[in-house]
């Protein structure tokens, strides 16, 4: 048989797609393995809490030891959010969400990169976080500190003076979405741990269980129950979370309950009705629908493919097939969703897609978009060029992971990063001293935040490295964790085919140990009083910058305190609610308040400009 010129060519058109059906393989300059270290670095220097012996960024020390104490609860631990100090619990659970479907779909490439421990010890910083939160079934601790306060101040975590208030739901206060974010955080971790500490991940389950029933029987967004949450991070709803929670319940359990649940409310909740272009701590529609594309049970068949369509959607509207209704893209390739803070978005969805790229390989399937069929291994190639973009392959020819390569953001939006470290500078750094000396330097930050994703460009590609922009130089847990999966994918597949960076040897890492159960310690503090700062008003006469400071003065002994003095220095303001001595800069409680019972408060305010003044307990009773 005779095989025309036209036919040969499309053989061959078929046996490439066969080839990218059944194999996927990338190559690229870009040393992965590199990257992946550097993002989990990250984590480390996001730590809250009392920091272990292994601890590898040395510029942080222990912080936020007496988090949650003033409501009668242990809520020591966690990660910080971004550049400040406020513990938001829904970017927390969705960032350990991430971490953990990483460590569960691409358990080998992280054991070949020597990095199994590294990753479950992220994990597990915010899972034990998380447990703590959670003292009671239809009970959880949403959020430690006062985003508004906190962000009057410009202080390192160590020298923290602005409330560490602490925030609960309940069941007369609901918050639907966090507590299924929470949920599918502690079910994905579950899986995690399961090969390395049955026992760990046993516990994680019966909480994901519990607070999922918890989100389901008590509907509502959490931001109507916390309102400091509200202008920070506020939900466009929690259906998808409960989608999303009792989607990782079902794969941690193998229940039927939970995926006929999904199938249930697939219409009423809008998985199978919602076609979206976003994957965030938001949104997780996306997330929902792709990983049920694992799912294969007869009798849900035909809701089952309804939610892989939607999947496909996604994939296609990001990779500009979707018949017009794409995602945007910046000139560089970049996608584009919000100005503020816009690369999370970008790395959540190369998460996705890199995920997603590998069930098709496995499952020998394509994505049918309108404008064409996709084949496995150009979702993934796709999901690299962010990557890339993110690592340098950009116009500015800048690396926006922090650290890594020889350009990066020197002026990260980030209180640690900027401020000399407290191993350096001993003297505390107090609110508006951070402001004045370190907030404006125009010198690099002293500290590497390495494996920050900052915000990122613009709509066209133009990048400002300064502080004050924190629209894009900020970095956040949600904007780096969806990478480290994407990091070690990429850095296997490259090894596979012989990249550049493909045999380099990652630094290696500790093993993963079991927890001890030991009771938490509760430190006691040097003095029996406890003050707490806040700025509650800034004005400006001519060229002077006025500031009015509120601080709360707190008995955390459990005794009666008489005879408090407190000696001030810096003091330049007036100063109203305590009684003067007749020690200079020395003041007392006023006549009314000789006696400050134990967990009572007193509080008072000074006026003044420049920097905060130093309070100290001189002598007390």
């Amino acid at each position: 048989m005779v095989i025309s010129l036209t036919q040969l060519r499309a053989i061959l058109v078929l046996l490439v797609g066969l080839v990218a059906i059944g194999a996927t393989v990338v190559e690229s300059s870009f040393d992965y393995g590199a990257a992946l270290d550097k993002t989990l670095l990250f984590f480390e220097a996001q730590r809250s809490g009392k920091l272990p012996s292994t601890h590898r960024v040395n510029w942080r020390s222990d912080s936020g030891l007496r988090d949650g104490y003033a409501q009668g609860v242990n809520l020591v631990g966690g990660y910080y959010d971004a550049g400040d100090h406020v513990k938001f619990g829904l970017p927390m659970a969705f960032s350990v969400t991430m971490l953990s479907w990483a460590a569960v779909d691409f358990q080998e490439d992280f054991i070949k990169l020597n990095q199994m421990g590294h990753i479950l010890e992220a994990i597990k910083w915010g899972t034990d976080y998380f447990i703590k939160c959670h003292p009671q079934p239809n009970v959880l601790w949403g959020q430690v500190g006062d985003g508004s306060s906190d962000h009057y101040c410009w202080e390192r975590a160590e020298d923290m003076t602005t409330s560490r208030t602490a925030y609960k739901l309940d069941a007369e206060h609901p918050g639907s979405d966090l507590a299924g974010e929470t949920a599918a955080a502690l079910a994905a971790a579950s899986l995690a741990f399961k090969p390395y500490d049955s026992a760990y991940s046993n516990l994680l389950l019966v909480h994901a269980k519990q607070i999922f029933s918890f989100a389901n029987s008590f509907r509502g967004l959490f931001t109507d129950s916390i309102d400091n949450a509200k202008q920070f991070y506020t939900t466009s709803g929690y259906y998808d979370e409960l989608l999303w929670g009792a989607t990782w319940l079902h794969r941690a359990t193998n229940e039927e309950y939970y995926l006929k649940y999904v199938v249930d409310n697939c219409a009423s909740f809008g998985g199978t009705g919602w076609a979206v272009k976003e994957f965030s701590w938001d949104n997780k529609y996306a997330g929902v629908q792709i990983l049920l594309t694992k799912v294969h049970q007869r009798q849900y068949t035909s809701t089952l493919q309804q939610y892989q369509a939607k999947a496909d959607y996604f994939t296609c509207a990001c990779m500009q097939k979707n018949d017009g209704y794409n995602v945007q893209r910046t000139p560089g390739g970049l996608l584009y969703l919000r100005e503020w803070n816009n690369m999370q978005y970008s790395a959540s969805a190369s998460f996705l897609l890199t995920v997603y790229s590998d069930y098709l390989s496995k499952a020998k399937k394509t994505v049918n978009c309108p404008e064409g069929q996709v084949q496995p291994q150009e979702v993934l190639n796709f999901a690299k060029s962010q990557a890339d973009y993110i690592l340098g392959k950009n116009p500015k020819s800048m690396s926006y992971l922090v650290g890594y390569g020889q350009n990066y953001p020197i002026h990260v939006h980030h209180r640690g990063a900027s401020i000399a470290s407290i191993s350096i500078l001993h003297s505390a750094v107090e609110c508006v001293e951070g402001f004045e000396t370190w907030y404006k330097r125009t010198e690099a930050n002293p500290n590497v935040l390495h494996g920050a994703l900052v915000g990122g460009p613009n709509a066209n590609d133009e990048f400002t490295d300064d502080r004050s922009v924190y629209e894009q130089t900020e970095p956040t847990l949600s904007g780096t964790a969806p990478l480290v999966g994407v990091f070690s994918r990429l850095h296997t597949l490259s090894a596979n085919s012989g990249g550049s960076y493909g045999h380099e040897s990652p630094k290696p890492s500790s093993p993963y140990h079991k927890p001890q159960y030991a009771p938490a310690s509760h430190p006691k503090p040097a003095v029996p009083v406890q003050f707490f700062h806040s700025i509650t008003n800034t004005w400006t006469v001519g060229t002077e910058k006025y500031y009015r400071h509120k601080v709360v003065i707190k008995n955390v002994s459990q005794k009666p305190i008489e005879g408090l003095k407190l000696q001030f220095e810096g003091l330049t303001g007036s100063l109203w609610g305590l009684n003067p001595t007749q020690a200079k800069n020395t003041y007392e409680l006023p006549e009314w308040l000789k006696t400050l019972q134990p967990n009572s408060e007193c509080t008072f305010v000074y006026i003044q400009g420049g920097a905060q003044a130093k309070i100290s307990v001189e002598s007390y009773n």
